[in-house]
């Protein structure tokens, strides 16, 4: 074989590796659990990207929301300290702060305790990957707490069978030191219409359903968030001035804030922030949340 040909061989043989390669995606990313407390899931390198500098405020100024502050914090410490503890949905009214609760509890606990306990945001869209997830996190040197923020399904949606499989656990069942938490507008998880459609069109109508409302059982605690009243309006927006030392009178600044609550259409914790993000920028004070 002359050497022109043992060329050509080589350069074709590196040609159809490049392409397997390429079919093949990329590795599986190295996952550095000492990196960060809070992380990303990212399924299509299989890694769990670390969270530098997370979003969160401090837990002193989440307001109006005591009962399933308290609820959640216990159910956070116990799951942290090793013991029983249970998935959590926390559903309801939008912008009152559940996953604001959710980090900054997070936060809290992990500072008390002194435990390496972590924090793993799954996106709604990835939601189907959570089977290959466990398998990740039940090697993990770490107690671990899966977010999925904003949780819901549309009509045509089948990924909530993967949800309520990694809930169940399977066979295996869910490792120990992995706990769900998640956040929805909804109580049950899916709109009305589509448990409506799923009963009409069923063989067996009620067994169609139950699958449906029996996703939100699968969490052991059910944490509800409801609009909250003026006072409890006014108590956010004087923990947020407090905390960061805005300079206006305290009367002037709550009938500015309610006149922004006015022109929103609500109260909520989201609607204070914003309007405080308004305030300091006025002021040309720099917000720093954590």
């Amino acid at each position: 074989m002359t050497e022109d040909q043992n060329t050509l061989i080589l350069a074709e043989v590196r040609r159809l590796a490049d392409a397997l390669e390429r079919l093949a995606g990329p590795a599986p990313a190295v996952n550095d659990w000492n990196a960060a407390d809070c992380f990303v899931w990212v399924p299509a390198r299989l890694h769990l990207q670390p969270v530098a500098r997370p979003n969160r405020v401090a837990l002193t100024l989440i307001r109006g929301v005591d009962h399933v502050r308290d609820i959640l914090h216990e159910n956070t410490l116990r799951f942290t300290e090793g013991f029983a503890a249970n998935n959590v949905l926390l559903w309801g009214a939008r912008g009152m702060g559940k996953s604001s609760l959710v980090k900054a509890v997070h936060e809290d606990v992990r500072r008390a305790t002194g435990v390496s306990l972590k924090l793993v945001e799954v996106h709604r869209e990835d939601i189907s990957s959570l089977p290959v997830l466990l398998d990740i996190l039940k090697a993990a040197p770490h107690r671990v707490i899966v977010f999925c923020d904003d949780l819901s399904f549309d009509h045509d949606d089948t990924a909530y069978k993967s949800l309520k499989a990694a809930l169940d656990g399977g066979v295996e069942g869910r490792p120990d030191n992995v706990l769900f938490y998640a956040t929805s507008n909804r109580r049950h998880l899916l709109p009305r219409h589509m448990m409506e459609n799923e009963q009409s069109t069923a063989i067996n109508p009620s067994e169609a359903v139950e699958e449906k409302v029996s996703l939100s059982d699968r969490f052991g605690l059910w944490l509800g968030f409801h609009k909250c009243s003026q006072e409890d309006y006014l108590q956010m927006i004087d923990g947020y001035a407090d905390y960061f030392k805005l300079t206006l009178d305290r009367a002037e600044m709550h009938h500015e804030a309610l006149e922004w609550a006015t022109t929103r259409g609500a109260r909520s914790g989201r609607v204070a922030w914003q309007y405080i993000q308004d305030l300091a920028g006025r002021q040309r004070i720099v917000l720093k949340r954590d």
